[in-house]
């Protein structure tokens, strides 16, 4: 065997080894993984969704809320064009079939005054309608400009307004509602009027707690700072930013005005004869339930129509708008 042969030594007689690596920057010790940000919503295209698309997608997930819309978006057909598909105006009546029952001519039947149903029952759902809707809107802007402004004010004006709804809230309004609108014939404008006096205190109690906490943001301070005046401060900076809650009582309104309207005009104390609306042809049908059900049971039916899809229609709002939502998250599929 021949002897190992050994690596050739470097003229100092020492091996040659492996060139050292220049001193580098001190590295940082390996971290945990985390969890990854979450990224925006973005669409089927790619493109990171806005706000309004994203409230949008929310909503239609909510399957009720679409069904809602539908069977308003159908009511709201039937009250405006409804009357093109008879002959009949509401206030005609035809002597010669009192109380008769839904039929080729008569469609929903007549009442004991031979006037038809249909014909009654488009007017009704188109003043209900008006009087719910205009109630609604006049009271969540009454809420939001008193109840925004209260808040942001402070002092001797947020208690006084606070003691005003404080006491109005206690006053029995349905009483006063009752005599006012009696008093008054039953005008379905006063009627209006009437509802929205006595209609909102609750949400602008509502509305000045939530503005309490908004006039301390920083763009509300940087507002005054810079001498705006205080009613422009309240329009521009605080009530845009309650516009979710006023959506959702808006919509929400309307159902609460509607039941009102019609448990007055039941009683006798809102819309008066010759005009018609849902609760008056309700309290026509009550004392015929059994010997002419039709003249309960469509208005009834009209009645629970609306209530229900108003109802859903401000589930879904109210989910959509609403962040910390299960319904309508934004990461679920369709």
């Amino acid at each position: 065997m021949g002897t190992p042969v050994s690596p050739d030594p470097t003229p100092d007689g020492v091996l040659a080894t492996a060139p050292e690596r220049a001193p580098t920057a001190p590295e940082r010790a390996p971290t945990a993984p985390g969890p990854a940000p979450e990224r925006p919503p973005t669409g089927h295209d790619g493109r990171y969704l806005g706000r309004r698309r994203l409230y949008l997608r929310r909503f239609r997930r909510n399957r009720t809320a679409v069904a809602g819309v539908v069977i308003l978006l159908l009511l709201v057909l039937f009250s405006a064009f409804g009357e093109l598909l008879t002959p009949y105006h509401f206030s005609d009546a035809d002597f010669s079939a009192l109380t008769q029952a839904p039929g080729t001519e008569h469609w929903f039947g007549t009442n004991q005054g031979g006037n038809d149903v249909y014909a009654s029952a488009v007017h009704g759902l188109q003043r209900s309608l008006v009087i719910a809707v205009t109630v609604s809107v006049l009271t969540v802007a009454v809420s939001a400009v008193v109840g925004a402004g209260a808040a942001y004010l402070g002092g001797r004006t947020e208690k006084a307004t606070l003691a005003l709804i404080h006491f109005l809230l206690i006053v029995p309004s349905f009483l006063v509602l009752a005599l006012v609108s009696h008093r008054l014939a039953g005008d379905w404008r006063v009627l209006i009027l009437v509802l929205t006096v006595f209609g909102w205190m609750s949400t602008t109690r509502v509305v000045w707690s939530v503005s309490t906490s908004l006039r301390e943001r920083d763009y509300v301070l940087a507002a005054e700072f810079m001498g705006v005046h205080p009613l422009r401060i309240v329009l521009r900076h605080i009530i845009p930013n309650l516009g979710s809650l006023l959506i959702v009582n808006l919509t929400l309104g309307v159902v609460s005005t509607v039941l009102s309207e019609t448990a007055l005009s039941f009683l006798g104390f809102g819309v008066q004869t010759p005009d018609v609306s849902l609760g008056t042809m309700l309290a026509d049908g009550a004392g015929t339930i059994t010997s002419a059900p039709w003249l309960f049971a469509f208005p009834a039916g009209l009645t629970v129509l609306l209530t229900v899809s108003m109802t859903f229609v401000g589930d879904g709002l109210r989910d959509a708008l609403d962040p910390t939502s299960t319904t309508g998250a934004a990461g679920g599929r369709r």
